[in-house]
């Protein structure tokens, strides 16, 4: 069976890499082509017109499809996820220096530090600050917000947001169109290491443990090519463990340094591999990307949920119980057990859970008794609970009324 997947040149194309280039896939009888583009609205138009059969694909990406936002026409699904982490916001030099970040230590000190640059340009009148970001329905949008508005910041009245695909966003910054960004890796190191900005804070900073990259695929490609489908994910969920081992980091880094993979010298991945990521200004974050363990590979329908309310609360989509319904469809645990029961892989009791409430790691219900779920608390202190949507969206005091934001 052949395939093709598209990817972006990012750090967590690393387990469809994996699988294609190290025989995960062709074990499993796939041959397995990787596509690689620029922008995430090139891979969902692929995806859409089955120039691709699945895709490396922004987890948000596939429940705005559900709920026909952002210009989809072919509704698409998660069987598996395919990394948790992986993203930072960093700012330019001048802003770093501006803001005094090198003061502040935790995340919500230094969005309270760029709150005051914020309004000190509103007094004086100078332009406001203009931030980049990936996708509008993306991990990057939302933690990016969630972090300007935890200070106050409103994102859509006090800065600018503008999308540029990942691998132009340093050139931005370099040119001094944005002054700052939220990116996945290796962006941030690479901007870093050019001089150019400083990472001020992690997605496991904000969120131990947020979800980021899934496999999308088409809803109809699910229903009518389930033994492709299943023959992918045995693949995937081989190439993800051996991708999440630590003594594996240097040959999975020495891979996606290939020209048309990410293209970015091996040192330099393997060392964000290990949580090193240049120019941050905390400590090595042993789970700033995480591709396999504690059910990194399980799409979580409590994730598609929390994606939907902060689609509710920047006024993206409206929210009405068939909407939340349909927000869930996107992620299908039903798939990933059907796929995995009587195997080795551990499948979690339930298919939804409260995030956020985890300051230790915790043994949970699973097949084998062995899943332990790592801590995953907001920076803030919140605890998002599925089944009180209307309660987390109402607890936030910058919120937007149910209109359109974005065009995609």
């Amino acid at each position: 069976m052949k395939l093709r997947a598209g990817f972006i040149p990012l750090l967590d194309c690393a387990v469809l890499a994996v699988a294609a280039r190290m025989g995960f896939a062709e074990r499993e009888g796939l041959e397995l082509e990787l596509v690689r583009e620029a922008s995430w609205a090139t891979i969902r138009d692929k995806l859409t017109i089955s120039h691709i059969g699945c895709a490396h694909i922004l987890a948000p990406m596939v429940v705005a499809s559900q709920l026909q936002a952002g210009n989809p026409k072919a509704p698409l699904v998660a069987p598996f996820a395919l990394s948790m982490n992986g993203n930072a916001i960093s700012l330019s030099n001048e802003l770093w220096d501006e803001m005094g970040a090198s003061n502040a230590t935790g995340a919500a000190d230094r969005a309270a530090n760029l709150k005051k640059v914020v309004e000190a340009r509103k007094t004086t009148g100078a332009d406001r600050l203009t931030f980049g970001m990936v996708y509008p329905f993306s991990s990057h949008n939302y933690q990016l917000r969630y972090w300007l508005a935890s200070a106050g910041i409103d994102p859509d009245e006090d800065v600018n947001l503008v999308v540029i695909p990942p691998p132009f966003i340093v050139d931005y910054l370099r040119e001094g169109f944005i002054d700052g960004f939220c990116v996945g890796a290796p962006w941030n190191s690479i901007g870093a290491r050019e001089g150019v900005c400083r990472t001020i804070v992690t997605a496991a900073e904000l969120w131990p443990m947020a979800p980021e990259k899934v496999l999308g695929v088409r809803e109809t490609f699910a229903e009518q090519e389930s033994e492709a489908l299943a023959a992918l994910m045995r693949a995937l969920k081989a190439a993800a463990r051996f991708t999440d081992a630590p003594n594996n980091r240097a040959e999975v880094a020495k891979l996606l340094s290939a020209h048309d993979l990410v293209g970015v010298d091996a040192p330099l991945l393997e060392a964000i591999l290990s949580g090193q990521i240049v120019g941050h200004v905390g400590d090595p974050l042993p789970t700033y990307v995480v591709f396999n363990r504690s059910a990194a590979t399980f799409p979580w329908r409590s994730h598609a949920l929390w994606f939907y309310s902060q689609m509710v609360r920047w006024g993206q989509v409206t929210h009405t119980p068939d909407a939340m319904e349909q927000a869930q469809r996107a992620y299908r645990p039903d798939i990933y057990r059907d796929v995995f029961t009587g195997s080795d892989v551990t499948l979690p009791a339930a298919n939804a859970k409260v995030e956020g409430a985890l300051s230790a790691g915790v043994p949970v219900g699973s097949t084998t008794g062995h899943l332990v779920l790592e801590p995953d608390g907001f920076f803030d202190g919140r605890i998002f609970d599925p089944s009180d949507l209307d309660g987390y969206i109402g607890g936030f005091d910058i919120r937007r009324d149910p209109r359109s934001v974005f065009s995609a």
